[in-house]
């Protein structure tokens, strides 16, 4: 977790890639399964715990990153004398073409969304640091407050462009003992927002017909607050789970036991597209299309983990990219770069 130099890769994006993964699969397999709302006590305490602790979290993660990820291959590109506005407009017109072919199969995607962003966000790679942080927050902000879930990567790609300009990411150490502050406030205002958003609960199982016009009203007003209350504090609660990882991982032993997250997150592309493909290809082998339950979703995603934590690894022993990392970096360079692997990573 050393500063790095313009070739190293920074292991703690990684980690933060596989993480974010984890998260994004739990939300995205009820639409592309077509789950019916919760009935049984089971699948309601399931769908809460979504709405709680993951919808909206995991999804402004991997916005964040894909903001320091703009900035340092701009800048690498930049070192190494090339076009690099040139090369990451072509990057994001590639990663816009995938998308694209994603929105197909799960109209949910964000890769279009980023591509597009990046693009607006292409100028203010030159803008003052200080000026992304506060247009990026003040955006993030009136998004987040008005629930407006499809604007809210602008502004995370814009701080995570401020977090690369920063150099936060290739100097943690020195930044420690401020990282700790951070999540630890991050954590108190977590908690206090989960308490809020809680009072917002809907009853489960109601019984419309029985329902009298107030609590009917009463009843939608919570299923509204719920859900936006949730989406209005997750820059909170995604800040402290990315604050939480990356204190963990300045200790080797939770590098080791983490280690896993690394090599999913390497190839964070292959395996985002690749859960998409694996729940449609196991949705339609077995019939489970409109058959599941929220509870049993969690089965599925379990499995396609295990089955892409084992790929991921075992691909990157052989190879030096994941098979849609090689495709992008290809259509980025026009050129074909070696996919073996001369070593094996650490």
């Amino acid at each position: 977790m050393q500063p790095t130099d313009n070739n190293t890769r920074i292991d703690t994006l990684d980690y933060l890639r596989g993480f974010a993964l984890l998260g994004i699969i739990l939300v995205n397999i009820p639409s592309l399964m077509w789950i019916e709302p919760p009935t049984l006590a089971s699948d309601i305490a399931y769908n809460r715990f979504l709405t709680l602790f993951i919808e909206g979290k995991f999804f402004i993660i991997f916005s964040f990153l894909f903001g320091v990820g703009f900035y340092l291959f701009i800048s690498r590109a930049m070192a190494r004398n090339e076009k690099a506005y040139a090369l990451f407009s072509r990057r994001l017109f590639i990663l816009l073409l995938m998308g694209l072919v994603h929105f197909y199969f799960q109209p949910g995607e964000a890769l279009t969304i980023y591509a597009i962003f990046g693009f607006i966000a292409l100028p203010f790679y030159k803008m003052r640091k200080e000026i992304n942080v506060i247009i990026g927050l003040l955006l993030l902000a009136l998004t987040a407050y008005f629930g407006i879930k499809i604007a809210m990567p602008f502004p995370l790609i814009l701080l995570g462009l401020a977090a690369g300009q920063y150099r936060l990411f290739e100097n943690i150490s020195i930044h420690r003992n401020k990282l700790m502050l951070a999540t630890i406030v991050m954590f108190c205002i977590s908690i206090a927002s989960w308490f809020y958003q809680w009072q917002y609960v809907p009853e489960a199982n109601v019984n419309f017909d029985q329902l009298s016009k107030d609590q009917l009203e009463e009843h939608i007003i919570n299923v509204e607050q719920f859900t936006l209350i949730g989406l209005q504090i997750s820059p909170i609660v995604s800040a402290f789970y990315m604050g939480a990882i990356i204190l963990l991982l300045q200790s080797p032993l939770f590098q080791r036991l983490l280690s896993p997250l690394k090599a999913y997150g390497r190839i964070a592309l292959t395996n985002y597209l690749g859960q998409t493909a694996l729940i449609l290809v196991i949705g339609h082998a077995f019939d489970l299309i409109g058959q599941l339950r929220f509870i049993e979703s969690l089965w599925i995603c379990l499995g396609i983990y295990v089955f892409q934590l084992l790929f991921s690894k075992g691909w990157l022993h052989f190879f030096r990219f994941g098979p849609m990392e090689w495709l992008w970096r290809m259509g980025t360079y026009w050129t074909v770069p070696p996919l073996r692997q001369r070593k094996n990573i650490d």
